[in-house]
């Protein structure tokens, strides 16, 4: 817990705040157009944590458990995402976390799972239906 998580693989650090306990806040450095921010939790003790990231505006939970050190990393996708911004954490005092912000390549966006259906199939279900002699083709 002393020290922060490790940035993942894919690209590089942009800030890092070691071991703190109660809210914090702290800043991260500018990336690449394109370049999402990673953000990396550890944290420890029971609790649940709230992390905001400015400035675009996008924040979640982290429940964090008694006794046993976790790790989560969250990659952020909106718009303007290469500027500089902030990292704030809100929790109770009891809980212990650090954090890592990296820098990378936005990740692929997972595909919908497939319905059976096929492009073909949907524009068949909707396709005018004409019975009238002069809608039908000539063989």
């Amino acid at each position: 817990m002393k020290s922060p998580p490790e940035s993942d693989d894919t690209g590089t650090v942009a800030g890092r705040q070691g071991a703190t306990r109660g809210g914090g806040t702290f800043e991260f450095s500018a990336g690449k157009k394109g370049d999402a921010p990673i953000v990396a939790v550890r944290c420890q003790d029971e609790g649940e944590i709230k992390v905001s990231v400015k400035p675009v505006n996008v924040g979640f939970p982290l429940n964090c458990v008694d006794g046993e050190a976790s790790t989560t990393y969250n990659q952020v996708g909106a718009e303007g995402v290469e500027k500089k911004g902030t990292v704030s954490l809100l929790d109770p005092s009891s809980v212990h976390w650090s954090m890592t912000v990296g820098r990378g390549e936005p990740a692929e966006a997972e595909a919908p799972e497939p319905s059976g259906e096929t492009e073909q199939n949907r524009i068949d279900d909707f396709a005018p239906t004409c019975r009238r002699p002069s809608c039908r083709s000539a063989p």
